[in-house]
């Protein structure tokens, strides 16, 4: 495997494609069929960071996507850590986070199982990532790396962004080139603008609605579209609902806001009931439609860039376009509307859903969340791990200036710390302090990555709830079959834990969990922050409707 010194080889293309391409940073994982693009890596001016496991390191990619808008290389090596990427990948596709999975391959020779017995060969590796990323593409000559990356690339960034995937043999990554140096490499990704005639359509009937109103989703926080959203709901005094995935598209206090209470049923009937209903950047999935109990009785209109997402749920007037250019080009051409009732019904939806919260005996959790939206900085973004805390967070938690992000795409644990790592290591001067927040069931998938955060120093704060279990399975199967089973767990003292890490950490309680989170996101680097306390989730629908689902995870 020895290369001589100063020559350029196959891995050299893949750093200067990457350069070429405007990427600053990679994450991941060495392993000995990529060795030759680590070698590379340590010789370019690319800034890396190493997680402790492929899953971690895709999801570390995928929040540096989320907070760049920008793609994230992860680079890892053959068989078991292309595979150990899946579950991340598939988070980044749920929620259309452009990350370039860089995975290599066994020598050219055994391709396909042309030659067999190679270490951590697969047949066909790249079949296992069909289902889940936009594209696949493979290397099997130096000269095909810098057009295939940039074809990666640009699929990637393409509405609806994504992940991706893209082989190299390690001979290829390893054999000397005479390709030159790649210095420019284009690859913008094709625009997605809407069809005219749609547009005049949808015009019309917002302009000619008595009682409409606007769903936004995480497409328009994609896209950079907040600000026509926000003056497309002021021209139509229409209110606005987010989606969990599009918290922050939407001023939270702004008088129209109806927030993203959509376990509500209170929010579900106001939706139902619009005489049309504009989703912005949203499928209209699961989560979104309140377990698909949503059932529109007026037009909707539904702008998506997924093809496959549009009308998929329900009947609409699709416009199959990214929404930054459709929402200005409605902003264009809409009608405005006589300011009438939209903040006065938006008043009276966010009224009762207060009402029912507050029947519901659930102080300790509104003071635990509040206490969090109090001590994080206005700027600050924060992580979310699939936890009761989270689930709370997806409809009452106020973003502010920052950003809210969580793995509810997919839904798999242990997304809180390694995403809060790969969104601090986007900021260059590790100043701003990110925030993770995982249950105790969660931390356990990515405790190794406190190394990762020592390591690098990064300023982020990881908040643990521990409730000695997995609290809200152990909710689901209480109420379901009066008891619960496999969901109890052993666990360490994560704050001695940490502190082995070389991490400071503090146990907290909640009346001191403000000024605790807040002490330790103003101190440099990375700490823990542990709360012992057991939660609940609040009823997502009316008490007398029992036969409507129960909150899912």
């Amino acid at each position: 495997m020895r290369t001589a010194q100063g020559e350029r080889h196959g891995g050299d293309l893949v750093v200067e494609s990457l350069a070429a391409l405007g990427a600053t940073t990679v994450f991941g994982l060495p392993g000995q069929h990529a060795l030759g693009a680590f070698d590379a890596l340590r010789r370019s001016g690319l800034d890396y960071v190493g997680l402790r496991v492929e899953n971690n390191a895709g999801f570390a990619a995928d929040a540096f996507a989320r907070v760049t808008g920008t793609v994230a290389p992860l680079l890892v090596s053959t068989g078991p850590g292309a595979l150990m990427t899946l579950a991340a990948l598939q988070e980044s596709a749920a929620a259309s986070a452009p990350v370039l999975g860089i995975g290599s391959q066994v020598p050219t020779p055994g391709l396909g199982g042309g030659r067999k017995g190679y270490l951590h060969e697969l047949v066909d590796q790249k079949a296992s990532f069909r289902d889940i990323v936009k594209s696949v593409h493979t290397v099997r000559t130096a000269s095909q790396i810098p057009s295939a990356l940039a074809a990666a690339w640009a699929s990637a960034l393409e509405a609806p962004a994504g992940p991706v995937w893209l082989e190299i043999p390690q001979d290829v990554l390893l054999a000397p080139t005479s390709v030159p140096p790649v210095t420019t490499l284009p690859a913008a990704p094709r625009p997605l603008p809407p069809r005219p005639e749609l547009m005049e359509r949808a015009a019309r009937l917002l302009g000619a609605a008595e009682r409409p109103v606007i769903l936004a989703g995480g497409g328009v926080v994609r896209a950079g579209a907040c600000e026509e959203l926000r003056a497309l709901a002021e021209r139509l005094d229409a209110p606005v609902a987010t989606t969990f995935g599009g918290k922050g598209a939407f001023p939270w206090d702004h008088p129209l806001s109806l927030r993203s209470w959509l376990e509500d049923r209170h929010t579900t009937d106001l939706l139902e009931g619009a005489d049309v209903l504009l989703v912005a950047g949203s499928g209209l999935g699961e989560l979104s439609s309140n377990y698909h109990t949503f059932r529109p009785r007026g037009q909707v209109i539904q702008i998506e860039a997924d093809l496959g997402k549009l009308e998929s749920n329900h009947p609409a007037l699709g416009i199959h376009a990214d929404a930054k250019p459709a929402l200005t080009a409605l902003l264009s051409e809409v009608t405005p509307r006589p300011e009438s009732t939209g903040a006065a019904t938006a008043a009276a939806l966010l009224a009762r859903v207060r009402q029912r919260i507050a029947a519901q005996d659930l102080d300790l959790e509104q003071q635990v969340l509040g206490a969090v939206r109090e001590a994080l900085p206005d700027d600050a973004a924060s992580f979310w791990d699939m936890t009761i805390l989270a689930y709370w967070a997806w409809s009452a938690f106020d973003p502010r200036a920052g950003a809210t992000h969580s793995a509810q795409g997919a839904g798999g644990l242990g997304y809180g710390l390694p995403a809060a790592l790969g969104a601090a290591a986007a900021d260059r001067t590790r100043r701003r302090p990110v925030l993770a927040v995982s249950g105790d069931g969660g931390a356990m998938y990515s405790i190794a990555e406190l190394a990762t955060a020592r390591q690098y120093d990064l300023p982020v704060t990881w908040l643990i709830v521990d409730d000695g279990g997995y609290g809200i399975l152990r909710e689901y199967m209480t109420d379901a079959f009066g008891e619960a089973t496999a969901t109890e767990l052993a666990r360490p003292d994560f704050a001695a834990l940490a502190e082995s890490f070389g991490v400071p950490a503090v146990r907290t309680a909640p009346d001191r969990l403000r000024t605790d989170l807040a002490a330790a996101l103003a101190a440099p680097g990375p700490s823990v922050v542990v709360l012992p306390a057991r939660l609940r989730m609040f009823a997502p629908t009316h008490l007398e409707e029992p036969d409507r689902p129960p909150h899912q995870g």
